[in-house]
């Protein structure tokens, strides 16, 4: 049987385009988090890497590259899962780029890797133009980890909008989904906590939002608000802005709890539920 609990750490950064210092806070924190008694770790979208709009990814590598590769060193040095929120993957149309999460297994093999289908292109108005299109290729698979805890959907920031990717999620199994973001500060102030807690509540499910954070360029600014939402929608922690960590514990009991005495997965037309 799974165990009921996990101990988690969320990590908020401010990353920017020095990647060697990216990289080097990234693992800090995760070290510090598995050392704070933490079993799964989950570090934000971009977080060894974040450019200003307009400019080519570099730096992007394969699945077996460098930060895999470290990170699964910190993995296996702490016996934690990590999920890596989203780093550059190479692609079959290079410069462009996956934008790529990845699950890191506690002995620092890779469980699952996700690469971000909805790409954020949009013109805030009155404010900053964001094509991430034009770096970076959409996924075209929804993704379910198998985990000590139980399975285990992925997304990235832009998806959290799209509620039909959760709902495959849930019924692909999914009793937590993790949406490591860089939620733009413009937007994060009047849709991020509404739109995490409406995903946990209209699913059932754990929402675990490792977050960027602060300014990280001239013109780009992001929410930060890390946050976990249990399957009644309500907030079970948060961090406001700064880096650092953000500790909890999810009681997987709530997502069987809540289910049992609202039902509403049940009640879903049939004709509506996703297809496998």
């Amino acid at each position: 049987m799974p165990p009921r609990s996990i101990e988690i750490a969320l990590v908020q950064m401010t990353s920017t385009e020095d990647r060697a210092a990216n990289l080097d806070r990234a693992e800090r924190f995760a070290r510090e988090a598995a050392s704070r008694g933490a079993k799964l770790v989950a570090l934000p979208e971009n977080f060894s890497y974040l450019r200003a709009e307009g400019t080519v990814v570099p730096g992007a590598e394969p699945l077996d590259g460098e930060i895999v590769t470290r990170f699964g060193r910190v993995a296996r040095d702490h016996a934690i899962w990590l999920l890596l929120g989203s780093i550059p993957e190479l692609s079959e149309e290079p410069p462009k780029i996956y934008n790529t999460s990845v699950l890191l297994r506690s002995d620092g093999t890779v469980a699952a890797a996700y690469r971000k289908i909805h790409l954020f292109d949009i013109e805030i108005p009155g404010g900053a133009l964001f094509r991430e299109s034009d770096a970076v290729r959409p996924g075209g698979e929804a993704v379910v980890a198998e985990t000590p805890w139980g399975p285990v959907g992925l997304s990235v920031c832009y998806d959290l909008r799209f509620p039909e990717l959760f709902r495959r999620l849930t019924f692909a199994g999914a009793v937590i989904v993790f949406v490591p973001s860089a939620f733009t500060a413009f937007t994060g102030r009047v849709h991020w906590e509404p739109l995490l807690r409406a995903r946990a509540i209209e699913n059932q499910i754990f929402v675990v939002a490792p977050a960027q954070t602060g300014r990280h360029s001239a013109g780009r600014s992001s929410y930060g608000h890390s946050m976990i939402v249990d399957p009644w929608g309500t907030i079970v922690a948060e961090r406001s802005d700064g880096e650092g960590l953000l500790l909890g514990e999810i009681d997987l009991e709530r997502v069987s709890e809540v289910r049992k005495g609202l039902p509403c997965l049940e009640h879903l037309a049939p004709w509506l539920r996703p297809k496998a």
